[in-house]
């Protein structure tokens, strides 16, 4: 068990630029009484931030570190009431267009929050997700650059919990695939979250797809809960072998995060574990350099994955871990993994510095 720290820590090399470009936006207090007690460690971070949007958002943006632009992630939140079921996913994205409308505003300084929007659509309708597509990009035509659908899935109920439910196989699945051929026609990009034992299926779709842009979030999901726990060390050289393998393929990128998250016990206890950035380094180190080294810093990008990390590091902790991890790297490659590739892959290059 890692040792907490006292105390908040200095903020290390606190002029570099950052785009966080994965977190989320979200009001879950509604919901939180339906899920079973006792609550799954995921639903416990949840708790700790069920009332997550622009005003939290920018305590955490405002704690140190040189914030410049984020990307929203799909978490389906503010879905629209009324609509049809492969409809309603519009609401989301109009919901956060409104809330990178305040943060263009220049009200709450330089700061360009959700600059890129990151939507849902059902690939599963096949053909049927085009309109939907088309709707989506139609709410935010300045911002909305791809959608997530995510495939986390395990044999065993317990490492998920009750929020997920994605079928087995589903980067498999024809009618998946038809759904999915629609994101190259329209210019889209596609954010996959897998977990580590599913890590062949992401390389199985981006070779299926060659000129389909794909992120791999949360370095892959590394698992080390329910049975998987204690088995990170044992499962270590499988994840690594399987990262450079997708890593061959070279419309994919990854992003560097996630690790805070309760499936990946590291740290173990949480939430807000309180554990510091040098102890937190220590332990994601080997999966961080192992996406780096395959990847390259031109196509690994680093993310808060906030308010769900949460669960191990608070905001400024988690960047200086991030900070302790690359600071053997030269200037190029702190510019790429910190702000540049996000930038790129997300269209959002007018917001690096000149």
């Amino acid at each position: 068990m890692a040792e907490a720290i006292s105390g908040p820590e200095s903020i290390l090399e606190p002029d570099l630029p950052i785009i966080d470009p994965h977190h989320h936006l979200w009001d879950l207090r509604s919901l939180l009484p339906m899920f079973p007690e006792p609550r799954h460690p995921f639903l416990e971070t949840l708790v700790g931030a069920a009332h997550y949007t622009f005003d939290q958002l920018r305590t955490d943006l405002e704690t140190g570190h040189r914030i410049i632009g984020t990307v929203f992630m799909e978490c389906s939140a503010f879905y629209r009431a009324g609509e049809s079921e492969a409809m309603k996913v519009v609401g989301e994205v109009e919901f956060v267009n409104g809330v990178a409308a305040q943060s263009a505003s220049g009200h709450y300084g330089d700061l360009r929050a959700c600059a890129a929007i990151v939507g849902h659509a059902d690939l599963l309708l096949g053909d049927g997700a085009a309109p939907v597509l088309e709707r989506l990009q139609a709410a935010a035509p300045d911002r909305f650059r791809g959608i997530r659908h995510s495939a986390a899935w395990d044999a065993d109920p317990q490492v998920l919990g009750p929020p997920f439910h994605a079928p087995p196989g589903l980067y498999h699945d024809r009618i998946f695939r038809e759904g999915f051929a629609h994101l190259g026609r329209t210019a889209l990009a596609f954010d996959a979250w897998v977990l580590e034992p599913q890590l062949p299926d992401v390389i199985d779709l981006a070779r299926a797809f060659p000129d389909q842009p794909i992120c791999l979030d949360h370095c892959g999901t590394p698992l080390g809960m329910a049975s998987y726990s204690g088995r990170l060390d044992e499962n270590f050289p499988r994840w690594r072998s399987n990262v450079r393998e997708l890593a061959r393929c070279e419309n994919v990128v990854v992003k560097l995060g996630g690790l805070a998250m309760p499936f990946c016990a590291m740290p173990q206890d949480g939430p807000a574990a309180g554990v510091g950035s040098l102890a937190l380094a220590d332990m994601w180190r080997p999966y961080i350099e192992t996406c780096i080294e395959a990847f390259g810093p031109g196509r690994a990008m680093f993310e808060s994955n906030y308010p769900v990390d949460l669960w191990g590091a608070t905001y400024p902790v988690l960047w200086n871990a991030f900070k302790r991890v690359t600071m053997g790297a030269s200037a190029d490659e702190k510019r790429a993994l910190y702000a540049g590739t996000a930038a790129r892959f997300y269209g959002i290059e007018h917001l690096l510095p000149s």
